[in-house]
């Protein structure tokens, strides 16, 4: 069984081998990192790079593994200004921080951005596993060791005390292969619902299954939630789950230091104020759960990075080449005002 040891040298290992900081960049770029093809994550950074694209910037989308790699990458990766990342992620890299040199380097400098919206924790599984105790003795994929799913299902099954005869470090597209083809019994994926993963996928209810979250301890711990019926094509009734925050994480940029800084600084305030001010077209027309993000909901401990304050500010506008022209605040509607008010009185702008 994984331990919270073992994710802490999972942790540790990773920022050690990501390096010791950005480097300077010849050519500027504005990159997010986001998850795997089939996950919510990318679809959200996607949504927001078609936002700034309507205003004549790019924001170029990247894959990647997940949650830690994100939150990483933003401090360490060049030309990389946001992550998104789930709030167990940040909730364990700061309780260890305070005992590891490493993981509190990896933690330095890295802000808030927006809060973005619930991830359920889903379980698909052959149909005669019913709870998390039926996992007990089973061979179970719990995602690739540098994604939130492999941190959250670790500690899911640390805290119910369940040992798995195998836990399978492969990513979902494996898992869904393998548990197929039953190589194995289950697997988790932590991904806002609908993810595409499960509904562009032609799975037989007789044989699959999602399995319900209900132990009490794992409900205190994490965020009591449902996936609705017919959320996908194999599920007829409503799902208790638990779930975490996605975060859209950034670094603390410092104009004042060099080019990079002050470009980077920018743009985290260009696509601050466009998040912002458009966030209406953002639920209308993006991935669901836009529909679902409250950006006051700030996790505890952790600061909003000053250059989004920045682009938030009251008369900020934002240079578009093209297409929708961006929104200024000078123009903003009483409600839209209002609003921007309730925001920066929760982040200080």
């Amino acid at each position: 069984m994984f331990n919270l040891r073992t994710l802490q040298s999972v942790i540790t290992i990773a920022a050690m081998a990501l390096g010791a900081g950005a480097a300077s960049a010849q050519e500027f770029e504005k990159n997010i990192l986001t998850g795997g093809p089939t996950g919510t994550y990318i679809q959200f950074g996607n949504d927001i790079a078609d936002l700034m694209g309507e205003c004549g910037q790019t924001l170029i989308v990247n894959e990647s593994a997940g949650s830690l790699e994100n939150f990483l990458g933003v401090r360490q990766r060049p030309r990389t200004q946001f992550g998104i990342v789930q709030s167990d992620v940040l909730e364990y890299l700061q309780t260890y921080s305070a005992d590891d040199p490493a993981i509190a380097r990896a933690i330095s400098g890295v802000r808030i951005a927006f809060p973005l919206y619930n991830e359920e924790v889903h379980i698909l599984a052959k149909k005669e596993i019913n709870s998390l105790a039926d996992l007990a003795g089973k061979r179970v994929a719990i995602g690739v060791e540098d994604s939130g799913t492999f941190l959250t299902a670790s500690l899911i099954l640390d805290l119910a005390e369940v040992g798995v005869a195998e836990a399978l470090t492969i990513g979902p597209d494996d898992s869904f292969a393998q548990l197929r083809s039953g190589d194995i019994d289950a697997f988790f994926y932590v991904a806002g619902a609908p993810t595409r993963l499960f509904a562009d996928a032609d799975i037989d209810p007789e044989v699959f299954h999602l399995v319900p979250i209900s132990d009490p301890v794992l409900q205190s711990v994490y965020t009591p939630a449902e996936i609705p019926a017919g959320t996908y094509d194999f599920q007829e009734d409503v799902l208790e789950v638990v779930a975490v925050k996605a975060i859209l994480m950034t670094f603390e940029y410092n104009p004042r230091l060099n080019s990079y800084h002050r470009q980077s600084c920018k743009a985290v305030s260009d696509i601050a104020n466009q998040v912002f001010s458009r966030f209406s077209d953002l639920q209308a027309e993006g991935h669901p759960k836009w529909n679902q993000v409250d950006l006051t909901d700030i996790p505890p401990g952790w600061d909003i990075a000053a250059c989004v304050n920045e682009g938030l500010a009251p008369g900020y506008t934002v240079s578009c080449t093209g297409g929708r022209p961006a929104t200024a605040a000078a123009d903003e509607s009483d409600a839209n005002r209002a609003y921007r008010e309730r925001i920066c009185a929760q982040i200080g702008c």
